[in-house]
């Protein structure tokens, strides 16, 4: 290390992978991967590259799903962070005690979170912790039983975000009864939505047409509005397939809101802390949301942390809600350094959208099983389909193409029923993207 280029020595899985992944599944919860997984045994890593037991070098287009934003193994500046805290405090009970770090970035996320309002924050260790503060917030603030949210949105697998959850059937098989009171509604995906409208034609039909089935269907025939707390969303939706929705749709959404005093809850777990070139993914579409949660790159790949902002007015009482280890002193050590270095990261992350969005853009029109291409900053999604008039997923050429890709040193994951997600660390360089997008095509043309 480093490296120039991906190295592969034995085609994946080689000897020393087969006999891990044979104890993985032996030992560890089969919930936990998906035999359709990629056959990939990580051992060390460095910068953008992961090396595997077999000694295969790959360039790395997950950053581990959204975690490792700042690369591998740990940023050097957050190591020496983590070595200085360490010798001071790590845990000191946030939430019983008083410690300064947890104030401090507290100070640090209040003051970058869009919103010209007080705000507060609760710590947690994961994105679904953080997004079941952010339901008992809004119930308990707004005194409302029921929540909106979308088809294709991923919020989390414990039972309240799990309720929230419509990405796959999987996530809910045999778990009822989930936390009652939520409503999906359709999601203004351009590409494929209810309506069969081309939202990148009608954009504003298609948001139009989302907004109509919330007042109408939902308001109108299901629940009363002033019983609904929250509408909770991805900015853009991430486990759904990495939707992008038309520019004005959360404005409107907004308004709506508003109208009927509900609280908008912002999950950019996924999408948060520089991932689409702003610090808030919710930032690339001008609204300043109730309620934010992160998780995953808050705590650059180095240790747990989830964070749920909020409105200084919806706060709860003493005792209604917290957890162990939230205000974790090393943790926010971690995360306070993490959002300095991110936010001399969000030029170069703006600058490498355009090669993604070109590189990407002229695949779909070379092969015929490429049938959406959608993304911001460092996170772009590309849908295959069977056909591209009658869009029928293609799951079967995703699958091959991800494996393809793997067998060439770039490793890819899934998302939604037939897309792949490109979710390069944001510390890339722009030849390393390069050198990512060729073998990704070379993937693709495989697979045809």
């Amino acid at each position: 290390m480093p490296y120039d280029r991906p190295v592969i020595r034995v085609e994946p899985p080689g000897p020393k992978a087969r006999e891990f992944i044979k104890k993985h599944h032996e030992l560890i919860m089969t919930s936990t991967h998906d035999p359709e997984n990629l056959p990939l045994v990580i051992e060390r890593a460095e910068g953008v590259w992961l090396v595997d037991v077999d000694n295969n070098v790959y360039l790395d287009f997950t950053s581990s799903i959204a975690v490792n934003n700042l690369g591998y193994p740990t940023h050097p500046e957050i190591a020496r962070a983590i070595n200085e805290q360490l010798s001071v405090l790590a845990h000191a009970a946030g939430t019983d005690f008083y410690n300064p770090y947890q104030i401090a970035l507290a100070e640090l996320l209040t003051s970058i979170a869009p919103g010209e309002f007080g705000k507060k924050v609760f710590f947690s260790n994961s994105g679904t912790e953080a997004n079941e503060a952010a339901i008992k917030i809004s119930r308990y603030s707004t005194n409302r039983k029921y929540f909106i949210s979308f088809i294709g949105s991923f919020h989390g697998r414990t039972m309240g975000s799990l309720s929230l959850t419509a990405s796959k059937p999987v996530h809910k098989k045999r778990f009822y009864m989930t936390m009652p009171g939520v409503i999906h509604v359709p999601f203004p995906n351009p590409y494929r939505n209810p309506w069969g409208i081309d939202g990148y034609e009608h954009p504003e039909e298609l948001v139009n047409r989302v907004l109509e089935y919330i007042e109408y269907w939902v308001f109108e025939h299901q629940v009363p509005a002033d019983e609904v707390a929250a509408i909770f969303f991805e900015p853009i939706q991430g486990e759904g397939g990495y939707v992008v929705p038309p520019k004005s749709f959360f404005g409107e959404l907004k308004k709506l809101a508003d109208k009927y005093g509900i609280l908008l809850a912002d999950d950019e777990v996924q999408m948060g802390l520089g991932r689409t070139g702003k610090m808030f993914a919710i930032e690339n579409f001008g609204v300043a949301p109730d309620i934010i949660t992160l998780a995953k790159a808050l705590g650059a790949g180095a240790i747990p942390i989830g964070a749920t902002i909020f409105r200084k007015d919806l706060d709860l009482e003493p005792g209604a809600h917290s957890n162990t280890f939230g205000g974790h002193a090393l943790a926010a050590v971690v995360a306070i350094k993490n959002i300095e270095i991110t936010k001399n990261l969000l030029q170069h992350v703006t600058e490498l959208e355009k090669l993604f969005c070109e590189r990407l853009a002229s695949l779909k029109e070379k092969y015929p099983s490429v049938g959406d291409v959608r993304g911001l900053g460092l996170a772009w999604g590309v849908e295959f389909v069977k056909n591209k008039k009658t869009r029928e997923h293609d799951p079967k050429t995703r699958n091959r193409v991800v494996y393809e890709a793997l067998k060439r040193g770039l490793v890819l994951l899934g998302c939604g029923k037939s897309s792949i997600r490109l979710i390069p660390p944001l510390t890339i360089t722009e030849e390393q993207a390069k050198i990512g997008l060729e073998i990704f095509e070379e993937a693709v043309k495989a697979a045809h």
